[in-house]
């Protein structure tokens, strides 16, 4: 059996737009041949998400999720092209799972687009001043926070982190599989995450001192 990079499974993904997990099955079948993978991905039918990114998706879903007894809610606008494929249940199924992410795993953004500059700039920062304290070569510095920078998309971008209950897939890999089973460009706007008492300075209740309190000095 050929033995399947991750640079060839990236490599097919660019060219074919489907899903990271669906490009290594696809190579392992094919033995590691890249022509053969793209041909049966296109019989497949997962080898169009990419062809329909520049189409617009204008209907869609606002979908709100509430969990733990209203301790924590969700409101995400999904879209995509047409209100037909909207009402569809593998389309509705994407946009909860996407609310259910949300919700666990609290992302800021939706995409790395949407990161002011300044903040990524802050972060190279702070890891520059790691590195000089643990004491890296500086020629190794560049590499090392390419890492870093990464894993601070994965863990704050919406779209680049692994699916929280399947972290073998990206947000972005979901979509692009549903893209291609609907035939429809999908489109992740925006969302909204609260989470009750966030940002409040809450209170630490000792119920012995509150009880003895009430009963006054002996």
């Amino acid at each position: 059996m050929a033995t399947i990079t991750a640079a060839q499974v990236q490599e097919l993904r660019q060219i074919t737009g489907a899903g990271m997990v669906e490009c290594k099955k696809a190579l392992t079948e094919c033995e590691g041949d890249m022509e053969k993978a793209k041909d049966l991905l296109r019989k497949k039918g997962l080898a169009t998400a990419s062809k329909k990114s520049g189409r617009i998706a204008a209907e869609g879903q606002v979908h709100a999720y509430i969990h733990g007894g209203g301790r924590v809610g969700v409101l995400l606008e999904v879209n995509i092209e047409t209100d037909f494929a909207a009402r569809t249940d593998d389309f509705k199924e994407l946009v909860h799972e996407i609310a259910l992410h949300i919700c666990a795993s609290s992302p800021t953004y939706v995409t790395r687009d949407e990161i002011p500059a300044e903040v990524i700039e802050r972060e190279k920062g702070i890891y520059a001043e790691q590195l000089r304290l643990e004491g890296k070569p500086e020629k190794a510095w560049e590499k090392i926070m390419e890492g870093k920078v990464k894993k601070f998309y994965s863990e704050n971008c919406l779209m680049d982190q692994p699916y929280a209950f399947e972290n073998k897939i990206t947000i972005t890999d979901m979509v692009n599989n549903v893209t291609a089973k609907i035939g429809e460009k999908i489109s992740v706007r925006r969302f909204v995450r609260w989470e009750l008492g966030e940002g409040l300075e809450k209170r630490v209740y000792d119920l012995a001192k509150e009880v003895a309190a009430e009963m006054g000095p002996k």
